[in-house]
């Protein structure tokens, strides 16, 4: 019989964030796969959503992703996979200006969708998919 493969799960949350108190993980580590649920643009603090509409709740968000993959070891280069979720699909011009300023370089595959409603009456919700460790970039 061959030996199974044992992978070990990690836990990452924001040090400083409220729990929710869902049951969910903010983002889960198997092997060198990260895998992180969807953020929307709530001030980890308070737990609300901030101010302003989707500029700054797309802004909100990505930084909540920045943070995650920070405790991971990694930043935003280490995404190869998002997902955006969007209440309106009109707000997605904005929210792309908005994607650009994080994903520079080395953009990540995407899909964008509209959705009926979000948690906390969000504009825009974002998962994402990430490889912990080095990347080597090939043409």
């Amino acid at each position: 019989m061959a030996s199974e493969k044992v992978f070990t799960r990690k836990i990452v949350r924001l040090p400083n964030a409220t729990p929710s108190g869902l049951p969910y993980s903010p983002a889960v580590i198997i092997d060198n796969t990260m895998y992180l649920s969807g953020a929307i643009g709530m001030d980890p603090a308070t737990n609300e959503v901030v101010p302003g509409g989707i500029g700054p709740e797309t802004e909100q968000a990505l930084k909540n992703i920045g943070g995650l993959l920070k405790v991971a070891g990694i930043d935003y280069n280490n995404v190869v996979k998002v997902t955006v979720l969007l209440s309106d699909i009109n707000d997605w011009p904005p929210m792309n200006t908005v994607y650009e300023k994080f994903f520079k370089s080395h953009h990540p595959a995407r899909a964008a969708y509209a959705v009926k409603n979000l948690p906390k009456g969000a504009k825009v919700e974002i998962e994402a998919v990430a490889v912990v460790g080095k990347i080597v970039d090939q043409e």
